[in-house]
């Protein structure tokens, strides 16, 4: 987390200043409680996230618009509120209503148009439930 932080956010790479990445895999450390990574590490990338959004999501890192929706999601799944997930989740759902390719739920997307950048129909978007994971293990 040292070599990593850049001020309001952790860098895509250790090397890389003025970088950043989504750091999706994070998502582990809260379902399975490992403490591994403080909780203030997903706090610090959720918020510096919320001012990197496009008009249809957060693109996976600096160096291009395109991400992946089902990473979205499990990104979106770091936030301490439901509120703050949707602000994540309304963007996918922009783009799976004003796309205009005839693909059923790209997972490789642009977050600047509405266009697939790849991918389709792949078994992948099931990550899209990984909230429902999420709260079904840590939910008193």
């Amino acid at each position: 987390m040292e070599k990593a932080a850049d001020d309001d956010h952790y860098r895509l790479a250790f090397d890389r200043p003025d970088t950043w990445s989504q750091k999706y895999n994070l998502v582990w450390n809260k379902i399975l409680r490992l403490d591994i990574f403080p909780e203030h590490m997903a706090e610090t990338e959720i918020s510096y996230y919320l001012t990197k959004q496009n008009k249809y999501g957060l693109p996976l890192d600096n160096r291009a618009t395109y991400t992946k929706t089902d990473w979205i999601f499990w990104t979106a799944t770091l936030a301490d509120s439901q509120d703050v997930f949707q602000e994540f989740i309304r963007p996918v759902h922009r783009f799976m209503n004003e796309t205009v390719n005839r693909v059923p739920m790209s997972d490789w997307i642009f977050t600047d148009k509405p266009e697939k950048r790849g991918f389709r129909t792949r078994s992948v978007v099931g990550g899209y439930y990984i909230k429902m994971l999420d709260t079904k293990l840590n939910t008193p």
